[in-house]
């Protein structure tokens, strides 16, 4: 599985998108999410561990708990990627915007 695969699959989730928001939002631990969220304390610990192998999310011990935050460096390649298609996109306005001026 490309690295694409394994980011897009972790995102495709409803509960791990909004698992990536709230932790996007603010660091927080895995009971802090649980609070927050329908789902148990395990499943939302199951939710990171796919983020985590997805390289979205990276966690720093603080005491017996775990704090999870963005991962910047995973989220790089996905810019990267998303990049991709916005230049293009650009590129084929910059055209026909040219095109429609020399008309």
């Amino acid at each position: 599985m490309t690295y694409e695969d394994r980011l897009f699959a972790a995102l495709a989730d409803p509960t791990r998108r909004a698992i990536f928001e709230r932790v996007a939002g603010q660091r927080q631990s895995v009971a802090e999410l649980a609070r927050t969220m329908p789902v148990s304390q395990p499943a939302i610990s199951q939710h990171l561990k796919i983020l985590k192998e997805a390289r979205l999310v990276r966690d720093v011990p603080s005491g017996a708990r775990r704090i999870y935050s963005i991962d910047p460096e995973g989220l790089g390649p996905l810019r990267a990627w998303l990049d991709r298609f916005w230049s293009e996109q650009l590129a084929a306005f910059k055209a026909a915007v040219e095109t429609a001026d020399d008309s």
